[in-house]
């Protein structure tokens, strides 16, 4: 059984492109997952390259920007191609099946406005 699902954030703005010959849409993002223990006290991550097909693609394409957070589920694939200079290069990525939007491009804000002040309550004051 080959079946991967993650959750990360988009590492940069996804890639959408045309096949050639039926015009399906191809998109290409990478995406940061944080793994469960941190080396040092500082938070390590995995960078995975997943790739879509189709009306998913446009959607993901249209909707999704660096930093956005997604679920995927598919299957890891290999494979291997002849770069331009001639040399043999190996990938492995994920080939979603669904792309889940864990948030979208208008629900990110920037807060820069300093934390609430909390005033103590006097216990005697709480009448139980």
């Amino acid at each position: 059984m080959n079946k991967a699902v993650l959750v990360g954030r988009l590492v940069k703005d996804p890639e959408l492109k045309f096949g050639q010959g039926a015009g399906v849409a191809v998109c290409n993002f990478t995406i940061a997952v944080n793994r469960r223990f941190k080396k040092e006290g500082q938070p390590d991550a995995d960078f995975i390259p997943v790739v879509c097909f189709g009306k998913g693609a446009e959607a993901t394409a249209n909707y999704m920007t660096k930093g956005s957070q997604v679920s995927v589920a598919g299957y890891i694939q290999t494979r291997n191609y002849e770069a331009k200079d001639g040399t043999r290069r190996y990938v492995t990525e994920i080939v979603a099946d669904e792309v889940n939007f864990l948030d979208s491009k208008g629900s990110k804000k920037e807060d820069n406005s300093t934390p609430p002040e909390i005033t103590p309550v006097n216990t005697e004051d709480i009448p139980f």
